[in-house]
């Protein structure tokens, strides 16, 4: 269960960091966390498919972005600084269950850790590339990329919300669903 909800939780974590590079497109949908079905493929199927479909939406909220804010020639540095450090890269590789259940439990919140010492240093270069960008925005883009980036968070916390509240009222946390019957 925790390595399901670890992984739904740092979905949400890599999505909202994706966010600041879209906050200008907040009002089209990001696709939530892929909830696991039946048949094992979540509910956008292919994983090769549902990255390329978050690449090219990437893509357009960086481009609505880009044109919101007026981005000026002596700006595209530093914008193309900030939105390759926004990029996704490669997904990390998921942990094969049956290795970490040989693991002690000290040995896979060791593992965990360690992941997460791997997102935070991404979030941190993430930070520093965002620094450097929204330093060299004038007053009145420093403005529209913040309430850009607002309304993004907003509607990620919501959408987050209903679907840990729909866990909640459907009985518990999906991975968990097996085990209670």
């Amino acid at each position: 269960m925790m390595n399901t909800l670890q992984k739904k939780i740092l979905t949400g974590l890599t999505v909202l960091s994706l966010g600041l590079a879209g906050a200008a497109g907040a009002q089209t949908a990001a696709p939530a966390a892929p909830v696991a079905s039946p048949a094992g493929h979540g509910q956008h199927g292919d994983p090769a498919k549902w990255a390329e479909k978050m690449k090219e939406r990437l893509a357009k909220h960086q481009a609505e972005l880009h044109d919101k804010l007026k981005i000026t020639a002596a700006q595209e540095p530093a914008w193309k600084t900030f939105t390759d450090a926004m990029s996704p890269g490669a997904m990390p590789a998921h942990s094969d269950q049956k290795e970490l259940d040989k693991l002690t439990t000290p040995e896979r919140m060791e593992k965990r850790l360690d992941k997460m010492k791997e997102h935070l240093a991404k979030m941190q270069t993430r930070l520093a590339a965002l620094k450097t960008f929204y330093a060299v925005l004038t007053p009145e883009q420093q403005k529209i990329f913040d309430e850009s980036h607002r309304r993004m968070a907003t509607h990620m916390r919501e959408r987050m919300a209903a679907h840990m509240g729909g866990m909640h009222k459907e009985g518990g946390h999906p991975a968990m669903m097996d085990k209670k019957q």
